[in-house]
């Protein structure tokens, strides 16, 4: 029987062939005992903490990039209480680099409303832990299967692209109707009732190592991977076809004006709204022309008199999901005699460059910075 969730379709008979579907979780938990990744930081746990942390983490992002950032979250917040109580600038300021700075937003009022509504307790239902902040379906039953041993699927880009190739399923995965295609084929494969949660947690585990190392995009190794004689793409030829890309689009380019104030080896920082691009973040002034950016600047008191130099430093280039953003940075260095600048209500600091890393700064922005040790064109 097809296990179907509301949002979700039914398999149509016959739509993919039944020893395939039956034997794909046997085959696959078998697979990721033996060649799977069993030394994660996060693995061997049950703990919902934990393994929420890494979930929130690893969406969109490379298991290397996360070890050390969640290495960082723990040591600095041990347990979800810990994380909720902390200033919004301490979490912001170990997320900078992670990128996608809406997860962490979310994962710091995810944190609040576990430890003020849910007695520091996570729900162990799909259902309840869709409902907290920054935590969608798919992580939701991840967090489920390896906590509370559910037995719920998962379906993140890794296991769209796994299942794509190996039933063939045509289409863009990124497109609701084929999205909810695969969800059904997914809720179809979920070990059943005679399946132990260890069964479960592993049979999670390596639609995510599947996709994470053999199935990868470029240059899958078919000829390791546990569904090779079965799998559509293999058969076809057509491991770079499936699953279909996203379609075309011409991706818009913007452009910022950005003031790097200096007085000595302090830069001027301003904390952006809360939410949107960088939302929460330390970032420098920014106008949409250098006629605005000077009178930002002479919004902060910076006066002819008191500037020591101005100059411009090569235009830096950041690339978004859905757009291009060029930047232009100017500087002003202040004189050394002259009166010291204000900082107001919080919402903007003199910070040494040597003491960047104590607050949430975008990587291009803290990429400028670095090279500001260097010598200024």
């Amino acid at each position: 029987m097809y296990r179907t969730s509301s949002t979700s379709a039914p398999l149509p008979a016959g739509a993919y062939p039944a020893e395939l579907l039956t034997g794909f979780a046997p085959r696959l938990i078998a697979w990721q005992r033996e060649h799977g990744r069993h030394d994660l930081p996060w693995q061997n746990t049950r703990d919902p903490y934990r393994i929420w942390l890494s979930e929130i983490m690893l969406q969109q992002t490379q298991v290397s990039t996360v070890i050390p950032y969640y290495a960082r979250f723990l040591e600095r917040f041990p347990t979800v209480e810990a994380l909720a109580a902390a200033p919004d600038d301490d979490v912001m300021a170990l997320w900078a680099g992670l990128g996608y700075y809406s997860r962490a937003r979310n994962l710091h009022r995810c944190a609040q409303v576990v430890a003020d509504t849910c007695g520091g307790k996570f729900p162990s239902t799909v259902e309840a832990l869709a409902a907290l902040p920054g935590i969608g379906r798919s992580t939701a039953a991840a967090i489920a299967s390896f906590a509370f041993g559910a037995r719920e699927t998962i379906l993140d880009g890794n296991v769209k692209r796994v299942l794509a190739r190996v039933f063939g399923v045509e289409g863009f995965p990124g497109e609701k109707r084929i999205e909810n295609a695969m969800w059904a084929l997914a809720e179809t494969l979920v070990p059943g009732p005679e399946a132990s949660d260890a069964d479960v947690s592993a049979y999670t585990q390596g639609l995510m190592d599947l996709g994470a190392t053999l199935c990868g995009r470029g240059k899958p190794d078919c000829e390791r991977c546990p569904f090779s004689g079965d799998c559509v793409a293999k058969t076809t030829g057509r491991q770079r076809a499936l699953p279909a890309a996203r379609p075309k689009k011409a991706v818009p380019t913007r452009r910022t004006w950005m003031l790097v104030l200096l007085d000595g080896d302090a830069v001027m920082l301003e904390k952006r709204p809360p939410s949107g691009i960088w939302g929460g973040l330390w970032s420098l002034p920014e106008a949409a022309d250098e006629p605005a950016l000077a009178e930002r600047a002479r919004d902060f008191g910076v006066t002819q008199e008191g500037a020591a130099s101005s100059s411009a430093l090569m235009p830096l280039t950041h690339t978004f999901t859905h757009f291009k953003l060029d930047i232009e940075p100017r500087v002003i260095e202040l004189k050394r005699n002259a009166a010291p600048l204000e900082a107001n209500d919080g919402q903007t600091a003199w910070v040494p460059l040597g003491k960047i890393d104590a607050y949430g700064v975008p990587a291009p922005v803290r990429k400028l910075l670095d090279g500001l040790r260097g010598p200024l064109i």
